[in-house]
């Protein structure tokens, strides 16, 4: 269900990061190799990128499948940038948002993406969406999971919220009232890439003080891409990167003892009641 990239690093050719490897984010639209729901992401894509000197980034986004366009190929051969976020997308349901449902979704400094599926859309998420402002909600760029998870992560990044404890507290969030959500969420400000591995593949390859990419999926053969683990926080800039263990709230429900449930081993025995 869809496939992302975010990319720190020395300015490269958007062509170099999106289509000329042997695995890239464009073959990946048809042929991806570690995906494990859907098998095509012919549902829309997009391309966000910093110029120097501005920290807001631009964006080419289209409905149709990457391989399609026939502009791309002139973009990607002429742009050059330090940050990039790409998708290919896999639609969790039709619908006729066209490419405003394709990410990167953008606000401000950031762009974000969103590879997976809310389990249950859109019921399941409704007493999220209660807790959003009236203005958030009437302002969504598409009706799908998708632009309401990346609303989520927004309200708290404007609440004041750190970039990788907006993810994480969202993801959590959507865990607890969509249980069997994939959410592998994609987050970058230009300057670092924040992302989730929730129920689907995500990587990494790092050259420390060079370069730093973060992918659903290795796009070549190159030995030093690492698996992220499932339930898990990466927080990387072009220097490091970090991650972070994500406690999934089915656990703690799970280990919630419940009135006369029988006592765990180890648990203090119960007092014999005073007369």
């Amino acid at each position: 269900m869809c496939r992302h990239l975010a990319y720190l690093g020395p300015p490269e050719r958007l062509g170099d990061l999106l289509i000329e490897p042997a695995h890239s984010l464009y073959r990946q639209s048809w042929a991806p190799r570690r995906q494990r729901y859907g098998t095509v992401n012919a549902d829309g894509f997009g391309v966000g990128w910093y110029a120097d000197g501005d920290p807001v980034p631009a964006r080419y986004r289209r409905a149709g499948p990457i391989w399609a366009d026939q502009s791309l190929a002139d973009l990607a051969r002429v742009v050059r940038s330090g940050a990039v976020l790409a998708a290919v997308r896999d639609a969790t349901l039709a619908g006729a948002d066209a490419e405003a449902a394709a990410a990167p979704f953008a606000a401000g400094p950031w762009l974000f993406s969103h590879n997976g599926a809310v389990a249950g859309w859109p019921r399941s998420l409704a007493p999220l969406a209660e807790t959003l402002p009236a203005a958030d909600l009437l302002s969504l760029e598409a009706r799908n999971d998708s632009a309401l998870v990346w609303a989520l992560v927004l309200a708290r990044l404007r609440g004041g919220d750190e970039e990788g404890q907006a993810l994480a507290d969202t993801v959590l969030d959507v865990a607890a009232a969509a249980p069997a959500s994939r959410l592998n969420l994609l987050l970058t400000n230009g300057e670092t890439v924040m992302a989730t591995a929730w129920g689907d593949t995500l990587w990494y390859l790092a050259e420390p003080g060079r370069r730093t990419v973060v992918a659903s999926e290795p796009y070549d053969d190159d030995p030093h891409w690492q698996e992220v683990p499932d339930r898990t926080l990466l927080a990387a800039s072009r220097t490091d990167v970090l991650l972070t263990p994500l406690k999934d709230p089915s656990d703690a429900l799970a280990h919630t003892p419940t009135p006369g449930s029988a006592r765990a081993e180890g648990d203090p025995a119960p007092k014999e009641p005073s007369t």
